[in-house]
């Protein structure tokens, strides 16, 4: 019987439908599925969700997607616009609703490949969002892949039809999508040969 595919959730972007952030998080997403992954794309509408409130059981529709997709995920992409600093509140709430998989057999984003996306209008803007978005992955006991991507300056990095014309801005966002297509197959390879492997992360 052939493995199902690896399946890479992405998530991320504004409320504004196809801002630069979504366009980033495409192109990556785009790099993923070429390797011959299952992805999934949530962003806009599919993030707005109640403030996360660990003392309330009921969710929302999205929340619950947002939710069962993360525990089906071999691998996840998150981008997020640099907001004063950081990331923004719609994505760290997002984020926030990983608490919901905390007695999983791999608990929150453990045993999964992250990548981070940071696009901002300014340089130190985008740095200390990428910054952000990884300390965050680490106490989600999630693996940030070795390169983490910052957008940033005045230069528009797409096209309006959704183009990449930033030929480093290209290469890197195509480079996460490999590192986290590659450290999931990794994972699963080393995981079917390991079974307590998963346990024991627990």
């Amino acid at each position: 019987m052939n493995p199902s595919p690896l399946r890479v959730v992405a998530l991320g972007g504004t409320t504004r439908p196809d801002s630069s952030t979504e366009r980033a998080l495409r192109h990556a997403l785009d790099a993923v599925a070429e390797a011959g992954a299952q992805v999934v794309l949530l962003t806009g509408d599919d993030l707005v969700l109640p403030m996360y409130a660990p003392h309330d059981p009921s969710r929302t529709p999205a929340a619950l997607r947002l939710v069962a997709e993360l525990r089906r995920a071999d691998g996840v992409i998150i981008a997020s616009p640099g907001y004063h600093g950081s990331l923004s509140g719609l994505i760290k709430n997002a984020l926030d609703y990983v608490e919901d998989l905390r007695n999983d057999a791999r608990p929150y984003l453990s045993g999964r490949a992250v990548g981070c996306i940071a696009n901002a209008a300014g340089w130190q803007g985008a740095v200390t969002t990428l910054g952000a978005l990884r300390d965050i992955v680490h106490a989600l006991r999630g693996w940030p892949t070795p390169l983490g991507v910052c957008i940033g300056g005045t230069e528009p990095a797409f096209a309006p039809d959704g183009r990449c014309i930033d030929a480093r801005v290209d290469e890197q966002l195509r480079t996460l999508g490999r590192e986290v297509f590659e450290f999931a197959h990794r994972m699963r390879a080393h995981q079917a040969c390991n079974p307590s492997a998963v346990r024991a992360a627990a």
